[in-house]
């Protein structure tokens, strides 16, 4: 009896180490790791890892914006962007903390609470602005949140706008040991997102305790992507991914395997990607320069609506 259990200590030890090697093999590895620049805007510190002068996009992912945590008194905005157009894109809004007023040229007026997500398709054009709200100029306290743009195919640009809020207690999540992931678009598990998309996108906002988890299957020849907000962690096989960084996976079919090295939470998006020409002008975002001009000049004539504040 005794002399079997060397060797059924060296199989449960090449069973482990065969497990290990297909654990690594399947799941996705990092392909790059982009840093955030810091912006100044208006007083609020806005981290920027998409685009920089390394990644000038992730296809359809245009644009991350991390704006605050900013601490604001009593009566005091750290936030206030006026009237602007938006054509050919979908410009998303995750509000973490605070509390932020929309607005814009079709009539549509929304305030944004904590952990509420505004997702805009602006198609053919809109105007819109995004302020500090009445009730948080009165509370004060802190203002944070990420601001998401979306390309459109050019088969949905110029699609009549539409203006989709989601309250957070309206939003489905999945609760396991150490985690929580809220699910804005998309099917996670046994849930599915509230929002509707013009194309497949899959957005996850995931909180962590240190040392969980966390495995997600991604659709087939989706561009995937996840910023860490605060905390650290891991990809299975990988360097850490510090606060501030995006990480850009490869682009394969497996899935993602996360480890919390610390309480954190993180934005996870994929989506198919759109192999489409893109011509950008500030808040356009279409497939040529001659719709960029086009864009132009239906705004100066009024043909994105009239914004009355």
């Amino acid at each position: 009896m005794s002399s079997s259990r060397p060797w059924k200590l060296i199989l449960f030890l090449i069973c482990g180490v065969i497990s290990l090697l297909n654990r690594n093999t399947v799941m996705r590895r990092i392909k790059y790791l982009s840093k955030s620049e810091e912006l100044d805007m208006g007083g609020t510190l806005v981290k920027q890892p998409l685009p920089t002068q390394r990644i000038e996009r992730h296809s359809p992912f245009l644009l991350l914006h991390h704006f605050g945590p900013t601490e604001a008194e009593v009566g005091m905005t750290p936030m206030d962007v006026g009237p602007h157009p938006h054509r050919g894109f979908e410009p998303v809004t995750f509000l973490y903390s605070g509390g932020l007023r929309h607005k814009d040229s079709l009539g549509n007026e929304g305030i944004l609470s904590d952990g509420d997500v505004q997702w805009m398709t602006a198609g053919r054009g809109v105007i819109h602005s995004e302020r500090a709200s009445n009730e948080y100029l009165y509370r004060g306290g802190v203002l944070e949140g990420i601001q998401l743009w979306i390309n459109l195919p050019q088969a949905f640009k110029m699609v009549p706008p539409k203006y989709q809020q989601f309250r957070s207690e309206e939003i489905p999540f999945v609760e396991k040991k150490g985690v929580k992931v809220k699910v804005v678009a998309g099917n996670f598990e046994d849930k599915k997102g509230p929002v509707s998309t013009h194309t497949p996108v899959l957005a996850l906002q995931i909180e962590m305790a240190e040392d969980a988890r966390l495995i997600i299957e991604t659709p087939e020849g989706f561009n995937t992507m996840a910023y860490v907000l605060n905390g650290s962690i891991r990809n299975i096989g990988d360097q850490p991914i510090e606060n501030g960084f995006l990480a850009i996976f490869e682009d394969t079919n497996e899935p993602v395997e996360l480890q919390a090295l610390s309480e954190s939470r993180i934005l996870f998006l994929s989506a198919q990607p759109i192999n489409e020409p893109v011509a950008q002008w500030g808040p356009y975002v279409m497939n040529s320069q001659t719709e960029i001009l086009q864009a132009m000049r239906d705004y100066q004539i009024g043909k994105m609506g009239v914004y009355i504040d």
